[in-house]
């Protein structure tokens, strides 16, 4: 592998690629100062950020352990869930959507995919994109598309989660980057979008974040079928950093009467604080 370069311009803005000074092999994916990804060449099942790893358990318990799997991941990056995927259930089909084809092309070049793995990258906007996939043609769609430190307003609404449902197969699985802070209006607001979509709904977050006390990644979770909700729980339990798993009763609490969101009425996810994420 060459060494990769300096900070490069890409459609985003500047990527830059920073060594793992804690592991041999690993390298952070930085987009305007901004860590975007972390990818480990030498072990590309290790998921180094937190809300990855929550994100990780859901497609753990998506299937039966090694089964292969159709996943759609909307936004790219260095495509840290499609490597992880690729090496835990080999034989997976997966489609990655990265609007930002210089990034993507950077990825490539300095981060090679492993060996075997089937994974396309189409350049395009998640949800165009989506919206020309076939009806249940995925198991699992798994939405962390940011446009600088925001997710974009048209990957929050009501319309687009009817189509993830469209694309999902029956008892298919989405996994959703929720990224928000006190008082956690945006998050309840997703919850509550979700909920017109998918029968069943659940929040993996860690506590101090899920109490208000600071910004972060909570991971919303819905389907058409029962969640794995006491495998979720022990999963997110015995993490390195543990999380809670929000359903049921404690989860009306949660939404109260937010309410879900439209098109028409849609904004991005709220902007970090400064300090946040290495801003």
């Amino acid at each position: 592998m060459r060494i990769p370069p300096g900070p490069t311009p890409v459609a985003g803005g500047t990527a830059e690629l920073l060594g793992d000074a804690d592991r041999d092999g690993a390298w952070v994916l930085m987009l305007d100062g901004t860590p975007q990804s972390h990818v480990d060449l030498d072990d590309p099942a290790h998921l180094e950020f937190e809300y990855v790893r929550r994100m990780g358990h859901v497609l753990d318990l998506a299937a039966e352990p090694g089964v292969p799997l159709d996943v759609v991941h909307l936004g790219g990056g260095a495509l840290t869930l499609p490597r992880y995927v690729a090496v835990t259930r080999p034989g997976s089909r997966q489609r990655a959507v990265e609007i930002d084809q210089p990034l993507t092309d950077l990825v490539r070049e300095h981060l090679p995919l492993p060996r075997g793995a089937r994974i396309r990258v189409r350049a395009a906007d998640a949800r165009e994109a989506l919206g020309t996939m076939h009806p249940g043609s995925a198991d699992v769609v798994v939405t962390d598309v940011f446009a600088g430190a925001r997710t974009p307003a048209h990957l929050t609404t009501v319309e687009f989660a009817a189509e993830v449902a469209r694309v999902l197969r029956p008892g298919g699985v989405h996994a959703a980057n929720v990224a928000d802070g006190p008082p956690l209006r945006f998050a309840r607001s997703q919850v509550a979008t979700l909920r017109t979509a998918f029968a069943h709904v659940c929040l993996l977050a860690e506590p101090g974040t899920m109490r208000g006390r600071r910004f972060g990644n909570l991971v919303a979770v819905a389907s058409d079928g029962e969640l794995p909700i006491a495998a979720l729980t022990r999963a997110c339990a015995r993490d390195p950093m543990p999380s809670r798993v929000v359903e049921g009763a404690d989860l009306d609490r949660f939404v109260g009467k937010a309410a879900p969101v439209v098109d028409a009425d849609a904004q991005p996810s709220p902007e970090p604080p400064e300090g946040v994420f290495g801003r």
